[in-house]
């Protein structure tokens, strides 16, 4: 394994820079990263097909991390109900040293190989599961240890992680590998590792639920309807599939609550 993303940036003295070439740098650095996830395109198709074929079955999507990567894990797992109306326990994302740690880092709560297990075990995780483990590094003990104890208990498994050959990816059945090379400010790899991450957490959750069924042409018609915005939304998105008015559109939406049942029961009594 060669750590690139713990490598020498490109850059030096950035405390004497004038703010407007750090920006440039931090932004052409930023840049590089949606290449990086084109070239792992075929891994993450990979990782889809098995997410989705396992949730089809019945099971359920389980993000393992710390600190950035972490924190990202709960970030996707957080927006998959009110986007795709899922079951919140569909999509779950857990952090080292607990929930806490969403908000303020836990010491050396990363290094503990074997917690990751007992953090999935709260949850009666079976075999129908998956778990993905996300590291910048890929060598989180945190990561690799649940990961470990998900291959041995018979899950699928796969993780996102931003060097080559990583013990990390050597623990994952799906491993996603999209190498982002040094940081602008050295190792801190919340900015491009992270970036990547999220771009490929995007990917994942997003076509999974496509595959799913939970989007209709390219509507979020399973979305919850939780704010005045979400709402406006919605009635728009009935009166395209319908026709209707909008004060028709959203008494609909009134009465039977997402936008595909208020769709399906129009249609239906055509």
């Amino acid at each position: 394994m060669i750590n690139t993303t713990e490598q020498e940036s490109h850059y030096n003295r950035l405390e004497q820079l004038p703010v407007a070439e750090l920006l440039q740098h931090m932004n052409q650095e930023d840049k590089t990263v949606p290449d990086a996830v084109e070239k792992a395109l075929p891994q993450i198709e990979k990782l889809v097909e098995a997410v989705a074929g396992r949730m089809k079955a019945g099971g359920r999507l389980f993000y393992i991390g710390a600190g950035t990567s972490g924190r990202l894990g709960v970030v996707d797992a957080s927006e998959c109900p009110p986007t795709f109306g899922v079951p919140f326990d569909w999509v779950v994302g857990i952090i080292a040293g607990g929930d806490g740690a969403i908000r303020k880092a836990v010491e050396f709560a990363e290094d503990d190989e074997d917690q990751a297990w007992l953090d999935l075990l709260e949850y009666n995780i079976t075999d129908k599961d998956v778990v993905v483990g996300i590291a910048a590094s890929g060598r989180t003990p945190y990561v690799i240890g649940g990961l470990r104890k998900a291959n041995e208990h018979g899950l699928a498994t796969g993780c996102i992680v931003c060097n080559a050959q990583s013990p990390v990816a050597a623990q994952a059945q799906y491993p996603v590998e999209v190498v982002t090379g040094p940081e602008f400010l050295t190792g801190s790899t919340r900015m491009k590792a992270g970036t990547a991450q999220k771009l490929v957490l995007n990917m994942l959750s997003t076509t999974v639920m496509i595959q799913l069924g939970r989007v209709k042409g390219n509507k979020m018609v399973d979305m919850q309807l939780t704010n005045h915005k979400l709402v406006d939304r919605g009635i728009r998105m009935i009166m395209q599939e319908t026709g209707l008015e909008e004060d028709a559109a959203a008494e609909l939406l009134n009465e039977h609550g997402s936008v595909r049942k208020a769709v399906e029961a129009h249609l239906a009594g055509k």
